[in-house]
């Protein structure tokens, strides 16, 4: 059993080779390549839906962690990507409509295929499936992380790293991109953060030949031995052809669940057991026998001569049913059967469905009479609100001729006062012509 922590969700090299993938037949090349394979696919989702890197590493992790616990041959490996994409969209709080990731895996999956490119109808029942697919991985990913989807990633560590070392820019780009190539990988669940970010640093450093201090790994609480691990997993990684999608498990629908849950309904055991299945849990559904047989197998004549009897039974029965529907409205048939005799203690009336049937009238009654009050407490609000409406419009108005008003009489105000300095200047000016008049006199 694996049991998942806070911040402490790393696995031994033995449980990592005994994975429930390796008790089902898969082979670990092919375990391999599908991990590949579906980080490929949350990383070229990613992109086209243009969120952060820390997206697509946060998907990838939780990617590694959910088969380290189920096996690819109960869960479609291009359902759980798109189900990780959609989940680490929301704990990066970058997130993306379902309707949105859908028609990128769409469109993905149809490229992948060689199929004519054609726009997901959002109405369509193949829409619905790969809806309903993506909601119910998502709920078995939770489900399995028990809620704890904390991640932490190298890459933080590697520029701190790197800025302690005085590294040059050149050898933070590598190992910024084999921590990148590292999350297709199993060591995010294997090693912590820091002694990925250790090996990555290593390896990028010995590519660009740049030396390091002696024992500078045990400054950051590594080991030598996990060190040189890193570095080799990065190293078969790069030895492996590109990665492809390999069928295994029962299912090859693309986008729709292969879990046993969902499986098609199917008789074994000469139809004496089926699989009902109710959209989650398997309900298994059992014939039973009748209380005549007993549970005793019949011969194949009783059996036939029986089924004759029934068949025999059932058209006698509709004959008189048929002759029941076929009486006069007063009942005769009905009655004949209790004519003259008397009823027995335990016989009802049918007077029960009349009353319910009394009590539903009432109801319906009471039903529309709230809706006519409804409806008229509604007319009601509406007049208040037109006249409310109305008298708001009245006081604009009012407004509006007031400051019309208002200016009317600043222009004459204006006007007058301007009319006055005129008539002043034109006295001064008047003034002075006398005067100067009687100096020249």
């Amino acid at each position: 059993m694996i049991y998942t922590t806070l911040d402490t969700f790393y696995l031994s090299h033995e449980q990592i080779l005994d994975s429930p993938s390796r008790r089902d037949g898969v082979d670990e090349n092919v375990e391999s390549l599908l991990r590949v394979y579906g980080c490929e696919l949350i990383q070229e989702c990613g992109i086209l839906l243009k969120l952060p890197q820390a997206v697509m590493a946060t998907g990838q992790v939780l990617f590694h962690r959910f088969y380290c616990k189920k096996s690819f041959t109960r869960f479609n490996v291009k359902d759980v990507a798109a189900s990780c994409v959609w989940l680490a969209s929301k704990l990066e709080e970058s997130p993306k409509e379902i309707s949105v990731v859908l028609q990128v895996l769409w469109r993905m999956e149809r490229r992948r295929n060689n199929l004519p490119i054609e726009i997901l109808d959002l109405n369509s029942q193949k829409y619905f499936e790969m809806r309903t697919a993506l909601i119910r991985t998502e709920r078995h990913l939770l489900k399995e992380m028990g809620f704890i989807c904390h991640v932490e990633h190298p890459h933080k560590f590697i520029m701190s790293y790197l800025k302690a070392l005085e590294a040059p820019v050149e050898l933070m780009q590598e190992a910024w991109n084999l921590a990148n190539d590292s999350l297709r990988t199993i060591l995010c669940v294997r090693f912590k953060s820091e002694v990925v970010a250790c090996g990555v640093v290593y390896a990028a450093a010995r590519r660009f030949k740049v030396p390091l201090p002696n024992r500078w790994w045990e400054v950051f609480d590594a080991k030598w031995s996990d060190v040189q691990t890193v570095c080799k997993v990065l190293a078969a990684l790069y030895k492996q052809p590109k990665a492809e999608y390999v069928e295994v498990g029962r299912s090859s629908k693309s986008f729709v669940l292969a879990s046993k849950a969902w499986d098609s309904p199917m008789d074994t055991q000469g139809g004496s057991l089926k699989r009902v299945t109710n959209g989650a849990a398997p309900v298994l559904q059992v014939q039973t026998t009748s209380s005549l047989d007993g549970g005793v197998a019949k011969d194949p004549t009783f059996v036939e001569a029986s089924n004759n009897t029934k068949s025999s039974t059932v058209k006698g029965g509709r004959k008189d049913l048929e002759e029941v529907r076929g009486s006069t409205s007063n009942g005769e048939l009905r009655g004949d059967s209790l004519s003259g005799k008397e009823k027995p203690a335990n016989y009802v009336e049918d007077g029960a469905g009349d009353r319910s049937r009394e009590k539903e009238r009432d109801r319906s009654k009471l039903r529309k009479r709230e809706s006519g009050r409804d409806l008229d407490a509604e007319r009601e609000r509406d007049r208040i609100r037109m006249r409310e409406r109305d008298q708001d419009r009245e006081r604009l108005r009012e407004k509006a001729k007031e400051r019309e008003r208002e200016s009317g009489r600043g222009k004459e105000y204006r006007h007058k006062e301007r009319s006055r300095d005129l008539d002043r200047d034109f006295e001064v000016v008047r003034e002075k012509d006398r005067h100067r008049h009687h100096q020249n006199i």
